[in-house]
């Protein structure tokens, strides 16, 4: 099988869809996403659309269960607050309805699929250092955990007693080391690359590549700007950060 996946969209239609037509080059057998379709951008409801049509799993991120539960905004900063209370006055049923669908984790044959931690899925934790890693790998049995969240693409490996990260762009599945791997977002890069995100794992190569994908970033701003969002969310996508 030869997965591709990702993560974060935000709202971001222009990024999600430069990235779908870059999958269509590598001839994958499913896309899965590791959640926050909706959040900080102006197209949530068409994000959603496509996420439902062509996507075959899809967990639950921070955003979107903020969607669903408005307690939850009290933990996010005056920008995305912002942000999620405008989707909430745009989202149409049939969205709301896919996003409580969602669960907060998937185990499929061959990884793990979760927003933020395996640890403690609901809780939105980071998983930013190898101390964080470390106590990660003992919550999930698969070889690998596709991750997503802090949106900027890294790769934890254990094997053993040690704990390693390696930004490499190109791996390979070793059989006696276990991935944490964060797939990056599309819809608003952290890195410092502006360009969309995304990973494709192949089972039978056992090889993992993580793909950049630059897309439209002024129609998103763009529209972003006509819609009121925050000026700050707006520059940042710009910058990758």
């Amino acid at each position: 099988m030869r997965y591709a996946i990702i993560a974060d969209i935000h709202s971001n239609l222009p990024a999600l869809q430069a990235v779908l037509f870059d999958i269509e080059k590598y001839g994958v057998d499913e896309i899965v996403c590791a959640g926050d379709v909706v959040g900080y951008g102006p197209f949530p409801n068409e994000c959603i659309e496509i996420v439902e049509k062509t996507v075959a799993h899809t967990v639950m991120g921070n955003h979107d269960y903020a969607i669903l539960d408005t307690t939850e905004l009290k933990y996010f900063n005056t920008y995305a607050r912002e942000a999620i209370e405008w989707t909430l006055q745009v989202l149409i049923p049939k969205s709301v309805q896919f996003l409580s669908s969602l669960g907060m984790i998937k185990i499929l044959q061959d990884f793990t699929l979760v927003h933020s931690s395996p640890s403690s899925p609901g809780e939105w934790l980071y998983i930013f250092s190898l101390t964080e890693a470390r106590k990660n790998f003992e919550h999930f049995r698969t070889p690998i955990c596709f991750i997503g969240h802090s949106h900027i693409p890294t790769i934890f490996c254990h094997r053993n007693e040690r704990c390693w990260v390696v930004r490499n762009t190109d791996i390979a599945i070793e059989p006696d080391t276990r991935y944490i791997i964060n797939v990056g977002s599309v819809g608003q890069p952290r890195d410092a690359d502006p360009r969309a995100s995304y990973g494709i794992y192949n089972t039978e190569t056992q090889n993992f590549t993580l793909h950049r994908v630059p897309y439209d970033i002024q129609t998103t701003q763009t529209k972003m700007a006509e819609m009121g969002l925050p000026t700050y969310l707006i520059k940042r996508l710009s910058y990758g950060r």
